[in-house]
């Protein structure tokens, strides 16, 4: 290896993950997090200096199987999150708890196992939130509840980890397979042209991590433009 960063970026293969990776792949060492091994070795062979980092997130032996071997890291991008809309009387125990394990419990996880591998390198955290972690709407509860707990684990580990970065970065609705899921849910149409594209966002996270040492970037909000 040469001395290029080592970035890990979650849920690779789709949507803002697959834009933040394709903007890191010329000055990174990358590693493609994702449940599909198909889809991210073809991705990987798209790019200059990319592997497959196939994990379930939710399975704890799994994580730390995967990244004991990560002696070094210099961003962590956690992009992967699901999306369950309905009311709280529609909710129920199962949906909290998926909801929950994946967007907040396993991100806190992972982040902890790879604690020593960014302190070694006085890396950056970049969480990807939602509109929806600052605010919440009727019928997204238990997803808003969510992304409000991946905020307030943003704020800690900022404070309690000084020599990282740690960004929160909050889009409006983004033109992805997620948004496409969301819209059917709302029992609306579909319309990327009105929304945010991937690679918008993912240009928000690359000005984060390729900011001036002395500029900290710790919380991002990028709406569309409704004058488009």
């Amino acid at each position: 290896m040469d001395s290029r960063p080592v970035a890990l970026v979650t849920g690779a293969t789709r949507g803002i993950g697959r834009r933040v990776a394709e903007l890191l792949a010329p000055s990174h060492h990358l590693l493609l997090g994702g449940r599909d091994l198909e889809a991210l070795h073809q991705f990987a062979r798209s790019l200059p200096d990319a592997r497959p980092w196939p994990v379930e997130l939710t399975d704890s032996a799994a994580l730390a199987a995967a990244t004991s071997g990560i002696s070094r890291l210099d961003v962590l991008v956690h992009s992967a999150g699901v999306s369950s809309l309905g009311t709280v009387a529609e909710t129920n125990v199962a949906t909290w708890r998926r909801t929950m394990e994946v967007n907040v419990i396993a991100v806190a996880e992972l982040t902890r196992l790879l604690l020593p591998a960014l302190r070694s390198a006085e890396g950056h955290v970049i969480l990807i939130n939602s509109g929806a972690g600052l605010r919440v709407n009727p019928g997204w509860t238990a997803y808003a509840a969510s992304k409000f707990a991946l905020r307030a684990f943003a704020d800690g580990l900022r404070g309690e980890e000084p020599s990282l970065r740690v960004t929160s970065v909050h889009p409006g609705r983004t033109a992805t397979d997620m948004q496409r899921g969301v819209r059917e849910a709302e029992g609306g149409a579909y319309e990327p042209d009105k929304y945010l594209q991937p690679q918008s966002v993912a240009g928000a996270v690359f000005m984060a991590i390729t900011a001036p040492r002395d500029a900290h970037l710790t919380d991002l909000v990028v709406r569309p433009d409704t004058r488009l």
